[in-house]
């Protein structure tokens, strides 16, 4: 059963605050050693999930409490086995980190853990059980994106997969989720298949030498980096077409622009949240500070639905009344919009999420009490494990053309 992001019971919330407030580190030697991993590096979502960690650990008083240290491996597992093998023997007391395989650094993790070395994932996820994800994965964004273009298709169409990363846990998941709704429906033809790595440059090259092969393509299923498929449909000539996307400020005010609706734009913004790599740490530092008792477990973050109908631009720096995206003047049209969550991160506004740098005057605020546990995905977050009966069940949407 899902349970409410809001509740906050007094007695938690009173012990987080006073832990917060107790456990101070004035020394470098006494700060808590937190290391940010990342594998895959160079887009904007990846570049604000990490800037978002390094504007919470200068907030008070983290900022007295933290030494954080950053390291890029890249897309070979190998490499980033080195780097959690170099961070344990420098003592690392937690590290927070965005996997690039869900397997292969298993053996690594498990020698971390056994010597007291927290591991928080974010986003993707690996399946060493001593590990802890905080992950949108089980929360459905493959499946529900597609039915959403199979029901914008009626059913019928030639389409495109824009895939992320190879062998990361976040775009296996998403294609198993979309794949288990594709197959169901013969009409819908996978014309071209490629990796964009989530990023805009990479998906507009891509879904141009994809337009090259399939002009008559009707529909993209895309994951972050989907406003690249815009300007290759644009630069083209080529009508728009519906499509998924992820939550890149462009997508979400394309999806709400009149122009580009009639030039045959539909489709929903939802997708990954860097906003998980800022859970992940407070999560990892209530831990550490004895404000929180947590079990390694996996944690679901929930997956974002913004139709086009739901667009609203904000007009301050963060996430007010109910906005959901910046304008274009105030940020790129790469800047992921779910970045920034007002529950779960108050902290930060759009420039933590930019530079990296905190708010004047703002102080961490203690998490919900609750965390919502995410269900059970063979080879994804767990392994052995047997997947629920209904692990790719539609949460967002319904179908409206039957199979």
């Amino acid at each position: 059963m899902r349970l409410n992001w809001l509740k906050t019971s007094v007695a938690a919330a009173t012990l987080v605050a006073a832990a917060l407030a107790g456990t101070a580190h004035s020394d470098a030697q006494d700060k808590f050693k937190i290391y940010l991993s990342l594998s895959y590096s160079g887009n904007a979502w990846q570049s604000e999930a990490a800037n978002i960690v390094k504007a919470l650990a200068a907030t008070p008083p983290y900022d007295q409490q933290v030494e954080l240290i950053e390291n890029i491996s890249g897309t070979d597992p190998q490499a980033q086995i080195s780097a959690y093998e170099s961070m344990i023997e420098a003592g690392a007391d937690a590290v927070i980190s965005f996997p690039i395989s869900s397997t292969a650094l298993n053996r690594t993790i498990k020698r971390g853990c056994d010597e007291g070395v927290l591991f928080f994932m974010y986003d993707a996820t690996v399946t060493e059980s001593c590990a802890y994800n905080v992950s949108y994965l089980s929360s459905g964004f493959g499946e529900n994106t597609a039915q959403a273009l199979v029901n914008e298709l009626g059913g019928q169409g030639k389409i495109f997969l824009s895939r992320g990363v190879p062998g990361n846990s976040v775009d296996q998941r998403h294609t198993d989720g979309a794949m288990s709704v594709f197959s169901k429906y013969p009409g819908i033809e996978v014309v071209a298949e490629y990796y964009s790595y989530w990023d805009d440059r990479t998906t507009q090259q891509e879904t141009a030498k994809a337009l090259t092969a399939h002009p008559d393509v009707d529909g993209i299923w895309a994951q972050a980096g989907e406003y690249g498929a815009i300007q290759a449909l644009l630069d083209a000539g080529h009508a728009l077409v519906p499509m998924t996307g992820e939550n890149s400020a462009g997508f979400r005010l394309a999806l709400a622009d009149p122009d580009m609706q009639a030039k045959g734009l539909k489709g929903v913004s939802a997708g990954s949240p860097p906003a998980q790599s800022g859970y992940a740490f407070k999560l990892a530092m209530e831990i550490l500070t004895k404000a929180r008792e947590l079990a390694p477990q996996n944690i679901e973050y929930p997956l974002p639905w913004v139709p086009a109908a739901d667009v609203k631009v904000c007009a301050g720096d963060s996430y007010e009344d109910g906005c959901n995206v910046f304008p274009p003047e105030k940020v790129p049209s790469s800047f992921v919009s779910e970045v920034l969550n007002p529950v779960l991160l108050p902290e930060v506004n759009v420039e933590s999420a930019l530079n990296g740098t905190p708010v004047a005057g703002a102080t961490i605020q203690p998490l919900p009490a609750d965390v919502v546990k995410a269900s059970n995905q063979p080879g994804i977050n767990c392994d052995p494990c047997d997947a629920p009966p209904d692990m790719y069940k539609l949460t967002k949407v319904e179908a409206t053309v039957q199979p």
